[in-house]
This record gives C-alpha cells, structure tokens and sequence, in this order.
C-alpha cells in the first residue's frame, strides 16, 4: 500500500466488529506511530490502551456532553488515549517560549502521532476514529494519568464492520494558493 492509498483509503470508523485487537499488532502500530515528527524530537506523545469493564465505564460515564461518542467507545474492543508529557514542546531549555504559540505547539504533534497511529491501525486493517468531546478530568482521574501529562483524544479503534465511502472533498484550487 502506498502512503497516497493509505492517507485515501482511510476513514473513521465507528462500527466495529467484537474482535480483539492482538497486542503484538497494537505495538507494531505504536512502534509506527512513533516515527511521527515532533517539536525538536521532544516526542512527548504517549498512548494508555484500555480494555474491558474501564473501557465500557469511559464510554458510558465521561462521554455525557457527546452520547454518541460513548456509544463508538463501547462498541470498540479497545480504546487508545493519546496524552502529552506537559512543558517540554514549544519550550526552550530554559522555560521559555520558542514561538509565539507558547505550549500549544503540542496539539500539533500530538496531532501528526494521531494521524499516524490511525494510517498505520488502516495498513493493520484495523479501523478508528480519533473522538474529542469528552471528560478529560474523569478520564485523566480514571486512567490515572500521571500529573505532568494531559490526555488530549481518545481512538476508538477495532476490525471495521462498516465501509463507509469517502465524503466530498474540496478542490485543490480552493485549499491552495501562490504567492510570488
């Protein structure tokens, strides 16, 4: 499978069929993913895989503001959180900001690492959704995520049970422009 077949050929998922996901297959994966680009190599991003009983009570009890998330969650054999180590990206080694942006810099990476676990969940024939309406505080509590990182999405992921065709797509010459 080629990179552009890879990057079209996916799509979110969210049906999904009752088969575990082999751990070896979730580490090749991770081991992927974490060729994803990050500020000055910091590769501050980290994954928890969850699992059972924790993973229905996520879906079920911190999906409230977005019911349709926690549906996805409990229909998914596993749920990836994607969280940061907090005050390392955008940072100069002196605790100042590099850019403008400040700390928001890791949304970015935390972003690219996503998109790549997703890309390579799809070569895996594994199929997700990246999900941001939730409790983070309960998940955070719940997980016990440790205080010097910040859980940022939640991938449902699971064997797809649903094909869906790839929605309308804006042209190129409305997302790109040049400038001499």
């Amino acid at each position: 499978m080629t990179a552009k077949e890879c990057i079209k050929g996916r799509r979110s998922i969210r049906k999904f069929k009752d088969t575990k996901i082999d751990h070896a297959i979730l580490e090749d994966i991770i081991e992927t993913a974490s060729y994803s680009p990050s500020w000055k190599h910091t590769q501050i991003v980290r994954y928890v895989a969850i699992e059972g009983e924790l993973k229905d009570k996520i879906g079920r009890d911190c999906t409230t503001a977005y019911p349709g998330n926690g549906t996805i969650i409990q229909n998914a054999p596993m749920l990836i959180a994607v969280t940061v180590i907090k005050n390392r990206c955008g940072y100069e080694r002196d605790g100042s900001f590099t850019t403008p942006r400040g700390d928001t810099w890791q949304m970015f990476d935390a972003g690219v690492a996503s998109q790549s676990f997703c890309l390579a969940a799809y070569e895996q024939g594994i199929g997700s959704v990246i999900v941001g309406i939730f409790d983070g505080d309960a998940i955070a509590e719940l997980l016990q995520i440790p205080a010097d990182r910040e859980l940022v999405a939640l991938i449902p992921v699971g064997y797809p049970d649903e094909s869906p065709i790839a929605p309308r797509r804006k042209p190129v010459t409305d997302l790109l422009s040049y400038i001499e």
